[in-house]
């Protein structure tokens, strides 16, 4: 009789479940970027897929759970892209735009992401990068005095709330490209930068502003 390798028998398995999760997660983000979101059943993703619907529950404990997952991963993609930008700016608020602006213009380029994204955002882990650098970039600005009076943490709320209906907006098409910059300046002035700096922040950071400002969203 055949020796059974349990070890290889348990690698199968858990590549096996992976491949139906990928294809389950394959199928959201196609179904996403035909409909809207709160339109797509679990009906609708197992027949994408192609898999039989107890697979979904396998892996899944409710359609909101999927929709974390996909939004999670476009988010981990989008924290490849704000390192090195970070790097090329020394001002915290400078940074601030420049990522408000990155997923502002992400989500009008590519609606679907905005408005699945958008969805994730506010539930962004406490591991993620952008929330990380986001957090940093506030305190290094309240403790220059750039915030007064606001508190870093309000801030953050501040931003990321204004942000995600930005990305909920664009998702919807119901924000055209021309309003990205004039979005971001509300970012700023809603967090104590005034009005002349905001615009000039934005000229400089944001593309087409005739500056060598850095190509966001890639």
């Amino acid at each position: 009789m055949a020796r059974i390798d349990l070890a290889r028998r348990a690698e199968i398995g858990r590549d096996r479940r992976a491949k139906t999760r990928a294809q389950l997660l394959k199928a959201a983000r196609a179904l996403y970027a035909r409909r809207a979101i709160e339109a797509v059943t679990i009906d609708d993703l197992v027949k994408e897929a192609r898999v039989a619907k107890g697979t979904f529950y396998a892996h899944f404990d409710r359609l909101a759970d999927l929709q974390a997952a996909v939004a999670d991963e476009l988010m981990q993609t989008f924290d490849g892209l704000l390192p090195p930008l970070r790097q090329t700016l020394a001002d915290p608020i400078d940074r601030v735009a420049a990522g408000s602006a990155a997923f502002i213009c992400k989500a009008l380029r590519d609606p679907a992401w905005g408005r699945l994204a958008a969805c994730g955002a506010s539930a962004l882990s406490a591991g993620s990068a952008v929330r990380t650098n986001l957090t940093e970039d506030l305190r290094e600005a309240a403790e220059k005095g750039r915030l007064h009076p606001m508190t870093a943490e309000l801030a953050f709320d501040v931003v990321t709330g204004i942000v995600i209906q930005v990305m909920r907006a664009a998702g919807q098409r119901r924000l055209s490209p021309a309003k990205a910059p004039a979005a971001v300046e509300a970012i700023l002035r809603a967090i104590g930068i005034a009005a002349r700096e905001s615009h000039a922040i934005v000229d400089r950071i944001l593309p087409g502003s005739g500056n060598d400002a850095p190509t966001f969203g890639a």
